[in-house]
């Protein structure tokens, strides 16, 4: 049951991105294509040599670059983010945060509290809290942090992030010397999972992982197999992030037997959280162009959440019936199933859903409306899922993306489209 073992083997995912040297967040205002000719001249490849790395033409390259034609499968930028040695989020365009965008998202004050000295202070000289945190009340404030998070209001969970890391910080250093260790471990791995989703809403890969990869730690101390399982979540949601689909396949499906006894007994929580790892690694697989694992993992998702028997939302995972239904449309945007996404996915009713999900499955939507030339629809989608959560919205690669593509073909036509394009910053 020791997840330490993996995390090690895989906390080299971050710095590996850290050593590619690109830009984050370079060029929000230009369309994929472009990013793309910029990267190849950077690296100095001709497109006839970028095309043949990814097994693609030049005319089609070339078509790609001057915005005749759009990639749909999330696998080919994959391909061409590797040969180009840069993240899939500086192809899609994730948003650039400045130090000084402070008053809603507050992900500066989140890397200073993850990035605290006295993490060093403690890790060298042992120095103990100053006082051991009321484990009630940290785990009444992450519990109402994620409840946040999951009514879309990343701005209130930015906000509350700082001191919450700290919280677990000074939970860690006091676990020693209390009665009910397990529990501060618990407590942390949750806080520091709750950094990581809401770190990636952001786009922030490397602080996420780190604040997964803390998550992971802090879940193997607890000892609890329910613990290690969510925490795990965390790793595969930043390793697909990084783009590590192997590894979070890898980590996933060894999560999911951590907690094959109760999953065998029917636990509630322990079928929500495998479940929710079967659709990450359904994502993951989907990302590699896999489609026999991804409908594997998909059908897994679907055996627990009938076992379930219901929408519900233990630990905050939102699993049920709907939840899986989310991630086939989800999965088929990956996989450049366009028409079956825009055929079904206006019939999925997520009105009883969480915010932060039924908003993401809005984007996915409104995503392969756009793909489809429904530009008028997709703008509705958008404007809709803004009103509840502008957050998810506004920094959403994919949302920022369909936008850049519609207001290119609109050439500024439609106000609403224009407005909104705006607030996310895809145009000035």
């Amino acid at each position: 049951m020791q997840v330490s073992t993996a995390a090690k083997n895989l906390h080299h995912s971050a710095s590996d991105v850290r050593k590619l040297g690109t830009m984050h967040g370079f060029g929000d205002q230009l369309t994929t294509g472009e990013r793309i000719a910029h990267y190849r001249a950077r690296r100095g490849l001709t497109q006839s040599v970028l095309a043949n790395l990814v097994g693609r033409t030049e005319d089609w390259l070339s078509k790609i670059e001057r915005g005749e034609r759009e990639i749909r499968r999330v696998d080919v930028l994959v391909d061409l983010a590797r040969e180009l040695r840069v993240t899939l989020g500086d192809l899609i365009g994730q948003p650039a945060l400045a130090e000084d965008d402070r008053h809603d998202d507050d992900v500066p004050a989140v890397r200073e509290a993850l990035m605290s000295p006295r993490l060093l202070s403690r890790t060298l000289f042992r120095h103990p809290a100053s006082s051991p945190p009321d484990i009630a009340s940290a785990r009444r404030l992450a519990t109402f942090a994620w409840d946040d998070y999951q009514a879309g209001r990343l701005g209130r969970v930015t906000a509350a992030l700082p001191g919450l890391i700290l919280t677990a910080q000074a939970l860690e250093d006091t676990a020693d010397t209390a009665g009910d260790a397990g529990q501060h471990f618990a407590i942390s791995a949750r806080i520091h999972h709750l950094a990581t989703t809401t770190l990636m809403k952001f786009g922030e890969t490397d602080l996420a992982w780190i604040a997964a990869e803390r998550a992971l730690r802090a879940s193997d101390a607890s000892g609890d197999p329910l613990v290690l399982g969510s925490a795990a979540r965390a790793g595969t949601h930043a390793l697909l992030g990084l783009g590590r689909y192997a590894e979070a396949i890898e980590l996933g499906t060894t999560a999911v037997e951590w907690m094959r006894a109760q999953i065998e007994a029917s636990d509630d929580v322990a079928l929500s959280l495998s479940g929710m790892l079967q659709l990450r690694l359904a994502v993951a697989a989907a990302r590699r162009a896999d489609r026999t694992a991804s409908s594997d993992f998909l059908d897994q998702a679907a055996r627990a959440a009938r076992k379930l028997g219901r929408d519900a939302n233990l630990w905050h995972t939102g699993f049920g019936p709907t939840n899986v239904v989310l991630h086939r449309m989800a999965v088929a945007l990956d996989l450049g199933d366009v028409a079956f996404l825009v055929e079904h996915g206006p019939r999925v009713n997520v009105d009883h859903m969480p915010a932060e999900r039924a908003t993401s499955f809005q984007v996915d939507l409104a995503r392969g409306l756009s793909l489809a030339a429904r530009d008028g629809d997709a703008v509705e989608l958008l404007l809709s899922a803004e009103q509840v959560s502008p957050g998810i919205v506004r920094h959403s690669p994919l949302a920022r993306e369909a936008l850049r593509e519609m207001h290119r073909r609109d050439r500024g036509r439609s106000e609403l489209l224009s407005g909104l394009a705006e607030r996310c910053r895809v145009v000035a």
